[in-house]
């Protein structure tokens, strides 16, 4: 059984519960779509064809998880993914990005993903390779001259024999010291006592791309053009001075992408974004144009009538070549307070058939998002403020007390969800952060009363904390 198909739904919610509090509908409903990708890539092929993803609408305030749930969808399945903004794409004919730059994004993820895997299948050839390039650096061996001998040469040759017998034992004993003096080299690289040695090495120069700054669409059309371009030209190759250290960093990635099957690749980064990308639209509410038909909102029903073929199914060109969305699976999300599902057009609400609505979140919320996930933002700071040597503990009621705090804010200012607690936090640590480094390891409590003495001036007072919270 391969590692994929060991994702079962609950597992698949239980490793979105190291990382996310609360949304449980929400969780066991991408889980279930998750797995039904794993259960569709193990049809027949031709019951495979018609099996097409079920998109899912996300409708939950700001800061409650959306984001956060598809983000690590993606990465629970080792999935390419990419999150854009729906307000960033415009209708044909108004300024603002193509919907289909979005599969482009996809598929460019994709690839980098699958190449990134590959690179580390043969970083021990690589890494091999770079030690024999640096070795050649510090210990260069003779050049051969490649150029064809003219006919003076040849006839010069008839006198030089016997000067050439003479000199031939010399030059097999100069190659035999160059090459005991490079195999010490490679032994004292390998034990690493060279890495602050300086050396001059060749790379290729890293071009910009010929349609950069001439905005979007140009961009977009300009991309093939551009690759064609760079393949044709020579690569311009310079010489840098450096450590061995960095010298490694530097040609590792170079000499693993010359060791990489460069079509399979791309094949397989292709096959990956059509069969297990997953697209995240955000913002998809702010396309609505509830029937006005001028001013701002004239191409807001253009840009879903736009995205409507690419989550249908359509065939987008890539510079990596055709990629199909027909399997792609698309989650958008939305905080519906102005706007309703209702008001997206009837096609486009027909394909997002699974609605997840996310809940607000409670003040329960707040203190195990303060301290349970594993990228909690108390273990951040506590961790941040550990490299200059300050230990900081965070009482319960210190806990509480911020939780508390966030959540009045967002009731009586403006709901951003789990984002207030950021600015909650980053207030009461504020002075701590300052401070620090100080002379010598110091420790600090962080309790409900220095929570208070921290906020209390700005939380008290009602325009103060518009501003500052």
């Amino acid at each position: 059984m391969n590692k994929i198909d060991e994702l079962t739904p609950k597992k698949i919610v239980e490793k979105l519960d190291n990382y996310i509090i609360g949304q449980k509908e929400a969780k066991k409903q991408v889980a279930i779509a998750l797995r039904n990708r794993i259960r569709r890539l193990a049809l027949q092929e031709d019951v495979r064809r018609d099996v097409i993803p079920k998109n899912i609408l996300m409708i939950g305030s700001t800061g409650v998880g959306k984001t956060e749930i598809a983000r690590r969808l993606a990465e629970v399945a080792n999935a390419p993914f990419v999150k854009v903004e729906a307000t960033r794409f415009t209708e044909v004919g108004y300024v603002g990005k193509n919907v289909e730059s979005m599969v482009r994004e996809l598929v460019d993820s994709s690839v980098n993903m699958v190449k990134k895997e590959m690179m580390e299948e043969v970083k021990g050839k690589a890494q091999r390779l770079v030690e024999e390039r640096i070795v050649e650096a510090l210990v260069p061996s003779k050049k051969k001259s490649k150029a064809q001998p003219s006919f003076m040469d040849v006839m010069q040759l008839f006198n030089q024999s016997a000067e050439y017998s003479q000199n031939k034992g010399y030059d097999e004993k100069e190659d035999e010291n160059i090459q005991r003096r490079k195999e010490e080299l490679l032994e004292k690289l390998r034990n690493g006592e060279l890495e602050d040695l300086e050396i001059e090495i060749e790379v290729e120069e890293q071009s910009t791309p010929m349609f950069a700054g001439l905005g979007p669409e140009l961009e977009d059309m300009g991309i093939q053009f551009g690759e064609m371009f760079q393949n044709i030209m020579p690569k311009k190759k310079k010489r840098r001075r450096m450590k061995i250290s960095e010298a490694r960093k530097v040609l590792e990635p170079i000499e693993s992408e010359k060791l990489i099957d460069q079509d399979k690749l791309i094949q397989e980064g292709i096959s990956r974004a059509e069969n297990s990308g997953i697209i995240f639209i955000d913002e998809i509410d702010k396309v609505t144009s509830k029937g006005v038909s001028s001013g701002p909102d004239v191409s807001r029903e253009g840009v879903q009538r736009d995205l409507l073929p690419i989550v249908e199914g359509t065939t987008v060109l890539t510079k990596y070549g055709s990629i199909s969305t027909d399997y792609i699976l698309f989650i958008a999300a939305g905080a519906f307070s102005e706007a309703k599902p209702s008001d997206l057009i009837p096609e486009l609400q027909g394909r997002f058939p699974i609605r997840a609505e996310l809940s607000d979140l409670t003040r329960e919320d707040f203190i195990r998002i303060l301290t349970q996930p594993k990228n909690a933002i108390l273990k951040q700071y506590q961790y941040l403020l550990e490299t200059d040597g300050v230990r900081i503990e965070f009482t319960e009621d210190g806990v509480e007390r911020m939780a508390d705090i966030a959540f009045e804010l967002n009731e009586k200012v403006e709901n951003i969800g789990a984002r207030r607690l950021y600015t909650v936090v980053e207030k009461v640590l504020e002075e701590v952060s300052f401070e620090a480094p100080a002379s010598g390891e110091w420790e600090l409590k962080i309790d409900s009363s220095y929570v208070d003495l921290r906020l209390g001036k700005v939380y008290g007072d009602e325009d103060l904390r518009e501003y500052i919270l």
